[in-house]
């Protein structure tokens, strides 16, 4: 990264703008946030806004979660693992893996205490709609996760119908494993959209955590669920997500997003990045994650693809949300 970026923080309780809205060449408006890059030692490269305060990843802490299943006993590899970490799109291939996972320890559907939804993707939610499909726990995108949550209790013999519940053996587990990623207690805990206990850190500490995944030993739980996630990255996200693109098109890079616009990023060297938009509208994510990764130096295509973010008017492009830093 070139010496010349500052590394900052805002001295004001207004988050920095991460992200311009600019229609027909008028800017009507911004989106707010923080933002961490981490050079490859570690080191904080750049930090915009207050990186250092707690916020919920949301579905960025997945990979910590599918960590702890497998220090639990849980023996996951290949799509399996990385669908254990996914926030899929809903296509038939993520259902039918959710179902073959939950069969292969006795369970069914009916065992998931995901909310009933429609796929995530919204491509998957028309066709499943048009099929006459109704709101269902296994085709709310975290269903994978909830699957190896239930195998790993069925293999323990802890309790199913409390495994969301934050005093549960697995959750305290999950909490010890995000902590030590993360290389900061866990500020708060609090209830996920999909029901699970959700531990809140700082950006800091997320880029900190996927950091360490990617340059955990091999062998290591958090490696094997980085592996598998960057192996299988469909099953992490869906055909048509970013996180899959990222993925599959910068060999070696950790990608997971988030609910209320989180992201965390990791290369393989260890260089990473992680920021949330303070108002959680994910239409910024693309435009802040591709000029984060501009200053990390990375330089391909799917960069370009990922921060492309369009404004219509009248069915015809007219403007763009962009990157403001």
């Amino acid at each position: 990264m070139s010496s010349s970026i500052a590394s900052y923080a805002s001295s004001s309780s207004v988050p920095p703008v991460l992200a311009e809205v600019v229609r027909s060449g008028f800017t009507e408006g911004h989106h707010r946030g923080s933002l961490v890059v981490l050079a490859a030692d570690g080191s904080v490269e750049l930090a915009l806004g207050d990186p250092a305060a707690p916020v919920f990843p949301r579905s960025s802490n997945k990979p910590m979660q599918a960590a702890a299943i497998l220090r639990a006993g849980l023996d996951l590899s290949g799509e399996r693992l990385a669908l254990a970490a996914a926030s899929h799109s809903g296509e038939a291939f993520h259902l039918d893996l959710v179902r073959t996972m939950l069969a292969e320890h006795g369970l069914t559907p009916d065992d998931l205490q995901t909310p009933p939804d429609l796929p995530l993707d919204p491509v998957e939610a028309e066709a499943y709609l048009a099929a006459g499909g109704v709101r269902e726990p296994l085709t709310m995108n975290c269903s994978g996760k909830h699957a190896a949550m239930l195998a790993v209790c069925v293999l323990n013999g802890w309790d199913t119908a409390t495994y969301l519940d934050p005093a549960h053996p697995l959750q305290r587990l999950v909490g010890e494993v995000v902590a030590e990623a993360a290389g900061e207690p866990v500020a708060s805990i609090g209830t996920d959209g999909c029901g699970a206990p959700l531990m809140a850190i700082g950006l800091v500490g997320l880029a900190r955590a996927f950091r360490a995944f990617v340059l955990a030993e091999p062998g290591t739980a958090e490696r094997r669920v980085a592996d598998a996630m960057r192996a299988h990255p469909e099953y992490v996200a869906g055909t048509r997500r970013p996180d899959t693109w990222l993925m599959r098109e910068l060999p070696g890079t950790l990608s997971k997003m988030g609910a209320e616009a989180v992201q965390a990023v990791a290369l393989p060297d260890g260089r990473a990045l992680a920021f949330k938009i303070d108002d959680g509208s994910t239409r910024a994510l693309g435009p802040v994650l591709a000029r984060a990764l501009g200053l990390l130096g990375v330089d391909a295509p799917v960069v370009s693809r990922v921060g492309r973010a369009p404004l219509l008017g009248g069915g015809a492009e007219v403007g763009e949300i962009r990157a403001a830093f």
